[in-house]
């Protein structure tokens, strides 16, 4: 296959976890076509780092600089849409209205678009995107159809595994079983981490659908992966590796502090609007994994106050008021408001 791929990386206020980052986006054996930056309006030189890179390398690179912090979320709503915006297909000069056609989109054939997402304290081996893309073409062998999703192994600074990273199998696979002949340990997963997640633009462009900023931070790729995975296909892909430079290594029911408010809201917020996402059994699984992980939460906390606090904030939150939609935010760039509402089917303000 061929294919087209534009990288995304969310900055805030890591100039020097960022530099990395972009480094190893560079030393890719095989390189982006194209590399977005989403910079959440940091106060230390990370804009800077990104705009030194885009002037150095050859590698096609935007860095957009957001006037105010939307979160890993309301990056990557940015990013995935400023990337997916041109697969869209505007109204002719005879057609009514502004904007783009409501399901316009049709793919191009033969040439396949995707996105590769990361936060800034990502650094992927030089072999992260080529093993995505190989995983890519043997899932096109074995299932005749490109998957939407497929995901790194991440590791931390120490070799271990990221566990909060590690998607689980999925229990019930779809077409062409659970194993991926071709790619080393590669398995069907039911949602998958943006730490290191190629997604397939052509899918995102026909489905309209893009992450909810309003979530900010926490559960973003989960709601997203989940609506996503729901009807295609994707893998967890062991043979992509990067390395993800969290301040400590942990599990997705370390200790969180004050982000177990967004943990607790956005959870509720799923299971109110997104359920959909879910079959009936995945549902039941879902309510006893999130108790579980709650549980886990307020045992392992040193400062239990912050987490009953977050959790009786967030609970009050999560059932009383609804995440806003996309394109009523205004993201501060007129570009990506505009790109955003292509997106999602709104038309767009010329």
């Amino acid at each position: 296959m061929r294919y087209s791929v534009t990288a995304v990386v969310v900055s805030y206020n890591r100039e020097e976890l960022l530099a990395e980052c972009l480094a190893g986006i560079d030393r890719q054996t095989r390189q982006p076509d194209h590399l977005i930056v989403i910079d959440n309006a940091s106060t230390d030189g990370a804009l800077g780092v990104a705009r030194r890179f885009a002037a150095r390398t050859a590698i096609p690179t935007r860095v957009v600089a957001l006037p105010r912090n939307v979160g890993g979320a309301g990056g990557f709503t940015a990013g995935i849409a400023l990337a997916v915006e041109p697969l869209m297909q505007p109204l002719g000069p005879h057609e009514s209205g502004a904007g783009y056609r409501m399901g316009g989109y049709e793919p191009q054939p033969g040439l396949v678009h995707d996105v590769w997402l990361m936060d800034d304290d990502t650094v992927p081996l030089p072999n992260a995107l080529e093993e995505l893309l190989r995983a890519s073409d043997a899932c096109v062998a074995q299932n005749g159809r490109v998957p939407v999703a497929l995901g790194s192994k991440a590791i931390w600074t120490d070799g271990r595994e990221h566990l909060m990273n590690k998607p689980r199998p999925r229990t019930h696979p779809a077409e062409g079983g659970t194993k991926l002949r071709g790619s080393r340990s590669a398995y069907q997963a039911r949602s998958l981490s943006f730490v290191s997640c190629l997604l397939n633009a052509d899918t995102i462009a026909a489905m309209r659908r893009l992450p909810k900023t309003a979530y900010f931070l926490w559960n973003d790729d989960y709601e997203y992966t989940t609506a996503l995975l729901k009807r295609h296909i994707g893998y967890y892909v062991p043979a992509s590796e990067v390395v993800h430079k969290t301040k400590v290594f942990g599990s997705s029911d370390a200790d969180p502090g004050a982000r177990f408010y967004n943990e607790v809201r956005n959870k509720i917020w799923l299971w109110r609007g997104s359920r959909g996402n879910f079959t009936r059994t995945e549902r039941v699984l879902f309510l006893l994994k999130t108790v579980r992980r709650w549980a886990l939460t307020w045992l392992r906390s040193p400062d239990r106050t912050v987490i009953a606090d977050c959790l009786r904030r967030g609970w009050h939150d999560g059932w009383h008021t609804t995440p806003e939609r996309n394109t009523r935010i205004d993201f501060g760039d007129a570009a990506v408001n505009r790109a955003v509402r292509a997106c999602e089917g709104a038309p767009t303000d010329d």
